[in-house]
């Protein structure tokens, strides 16, 4: 009777068969993706015909340098500055509702609209007193107005948090 198998030994691949299996692999995807190919090799002209694909290489080449200026700039206080003023506007318009946001934008356009129709008239202080007669315009000052007094309840609440 036949001995039964104890050990399976595995067979290894020589480097020309690992080479020549990775070739294939290689041949195998490229026929693959053809048309990827393709426009990859197309796109890549196209970036060394305009002179992108040097700049490209040169920056990389000289990626410590560049992160040394970058860095620079960026810490400079006017950058943070600006980038602190960014966020707290972001911030701000975050807690904005967008309908009001955007009634108030319409009114600013329609208001632009009809201060640059001309005016042949002196504004006067009779005139004035008339003005706040007109509904339109006493909705605009009323606005004003509780906009006005909201932002000193505003910046009253920042000052007395900043005496704290």
């Amino acid at each position: 009777m036949a001995q039964p198998i104890s050990y399976i030994k595995k067979r290894e691949l020589t480097e020309e068969e690992l080479k020549q299996q990775s070739l294939d692999q290689l041949t195998d995807s490229i026929a693959e993706h053809e048309q990827a190919l393709e426009k990859a090799i197309g796109v890549l002209s196209e970036l060394h015909g305009s002179g992108i694909l040097e700049a490209a290489e040169s920056l990389l080449k000289a990626k410590a340098k560049v992160a040394e200026i970058v860095l620079g700039q960026a810490t400079r206080p006017e950058v943070t500055n600006m980038i602190n003023n960014g966020m707290a506007a972001a911030g701000a318009l975050a807690a904005i509702d967008p309908e009001h946001t955007a009634k108030v934008l319409g009114s600013v356009a329609k208001g632009l609209e009809e201060a640059n129709q001309p005016q042949d008239k002196k504004v006067t202080v009779f005139s004035l007193m008339n003005a706040l007669k007109d509904p339109d315009v006493n909705r605009a000052i009323g606005f004003g107005l509780r906009f006005l007094k909201g932002m000193g309840k505003g910046l009253g609440n920042e000052s007395s948090e900043n005496n704290r």
